[in-house]
């Protein structure tokens, strides 16, 4: 695996960076065996002692991109976590179907077979209307769409609503089938309502 280490309010010694070097060949059995690590470290992150130094490694795995981040109380322990995390996801990824045509290829067929037999019902509420199965909230940090395209990536999703820090608007952001990606942005027209 080819890798490539960065340092930042940290000096990064041969015996550091070899070490970096031999734990990241966990990863050597599970990943493709062209896959390319970016690791960067940086010390002094935080001012608690148990979470002063973050490791951030970037693993292109098989065209695949699997980011994770870590923090410990030296730059060793760090790794270590972060390792842990990338090892769990490269496994994951490989289980998981790559695109979302591929995650769903049967569904089609399926409830077509459901809807044939009558097993098929829409959920609805008592008043016959549709109802809302499942309602999630999200804490909406500011980020730039080069952010949100390493998070929807990072998530394996096929889109990824953020809140927008150049123009404070909620906006979504898809992969396009051509493997592109795509940006919805809202335009509020406010007409005054007279009375």
């Amino acid at each position: 695996m080819k890798t490539n280490v960065k340092a930042r309010n940290l000096e990064l010694s041969e015996r550091l960076r070899a070490t970096i070097e031999r734990k990241l060949r966990r990863l050597d059995r599970i990943a493709h065996p062209d896959a390319e690590a970016s690791v960067e470290l940086i010390a002094h992150a935080s001012r608690a002692s148990e979470s002063s130094h973050v490791a951030e490694v970037t693993l292109l795995n098989d065209g695949t991109l699997l980011r994770s981040v870590s923090s410990g109380p030296t730059a060793v322990a760090a790794i270590d976590m972060v390792l842990d995390k990338l090892e769990r996801r490269v496994v994951r990824s490989k289980k998981r179907p790559r695109s979302v045509r591929e995650r769903v290829a049967g569904e089609p067929d399926e409830v077509a077979t459901r809807e044939a037999t009558g097993t098929l019902a829409p959920a609805t509420d008592g008043d016959g209307r549709a109802a809302i199965s499942r309602v999630k909230r999200f804490d909406m940090m500011p980020m730039f769409e080069e952010d949100a395209i390493a998070r929807m990536e990072e998530l394996g999703h096929a889109f990824y609503f953020f809140l927008n820090a150049e123009s404070a608007e909620l906006c979504v952001l898809y992969r396009r089938a051509n493997g592109s990606y795509g940006l919805i942005e809202p335009v509020v027209e406010r007409r005054r309502v007279r009375l």
